[in-house]
């Protein structure tokens, strides 16, 4: 299935989670297995064959992915979550949204120092979430070795907030 037979399973749906914003909503693609399975094929190409410690994803439809991605990739999973999720001690970074601000937070033994890391989300729109856990990740001493997304609001901009990192996105908005 090519980037415009996955589109076609991306439903939009204005005014959600608040007025002004169309959510690009992933859920009928992750319901069709050929979809599904074809959007994790795309996702991991440009990674198979080169060396990824963990696959990093953030809550929560980074998790969707990030999943069976890191076992496609044969690494480990680590999971960013949003503030009072995680029982270890961790480190947080606060990121701005299109419609607010979070947290997010990760455990601070995740990975050590040099290991090489690919950040995954569904959607990258202003940047923030991924730029937090590009932050989060830095400050542990991982390689950011790419930053994927399923889909990408091109008008919004966030590729500026990851600039020096590899970002790649299929299906654009």
């Amino acid at each position: 299935m090519d980037v415009t037979q996955l589109r076609s399973f991306i439903r939009s749906i204005p005014d959600f989670p608040k007025k002004g914003i169309l959510f690009r909503d992933i859920t009928p693609l992750l319901k069709d297995p050929d979809a599904f399975a074809s959007a994790i094929d795309l996702l991991t190409s440009p990674y198979i064959g080169e060396r990824i410690d963990y696959v990093v994803a953030v809550e929560a439809r980074g998790y969707l992915l990030g999943a069976p991605m890191a076992y496609k990739l044969h690494a480990g999973l680590i999971p960013v979550r949003k503030p009072g999720k995680l029982p270890y001690d961790k480190i947080s970074a606060d990121y701005a949204l299109e419609y607010g601000t979070n947290s997010l937070e990760i455990h601070n033994d995740a990975v050590g120092h040099g290991q090489r890391v690919l950040i995954v989300d569904d959607l990258l729109a202003t940047g923030g979430t991924a730029a937090a856990t590009r932050a989060l990740l830095e400050r542990l001493g991982a390689v950011i070795v790419g930053c994927v997304f399923l889909v990408e609001l091109e008008a919004l901009e966030g590729r500026k907030r990851l600039s020096g990192a590899p970002v790649t996105a299929f299906i654009k908005y």
